[in-house]
C-alpha cells in the first residue's frame, strides 16, 4: 500500500492494486476499481514513483528471505 495526501492534507493508504486509472483534472484523481475516487496532492508522476518504489521494496524483501537448499 502507498501513502497519499488528500487535498485536506490528510494522509491515507491506498492499495495500489485496486487503482483503475489516474487522471489529471488539474488535480490528480485516483479512480479505484469500485469507481470511488480520491483527489490527491501528489502529481501523477509522484504516484507512479510511489508505486514503483513500493513494488521494488516488496521484491527486495522477497528476494532477501528466500532460502536455497544447495545440498546434494
Amino acid at each position: 500500500m502507498i501513502v497519499l495526501t488528500k487535498m485536506s492534507r490528510e494522509k491515507f493508504l491506498v492499495n495500489h492494486y485496486q487503482i483503475e486509472c489516474i487522471e489529471t483534472i488539474p488535480e490528480t484523481r485516483i479512480v479505484m476499481m469500485n469507481h470511488d475516487y480520491y483527489l490527491v496532492r501528489e502529481s501523477v508522476e509522484e504516484v507512479i514513483q510511489k508505486i514503483v518504489e513500493y513494488n521494488a521494496k516488496v521484491m527486495d524483501l522477497r528476494r532477501e528471505i528466500s532460502v536455497a537448499d544447495r545440498r546434494k
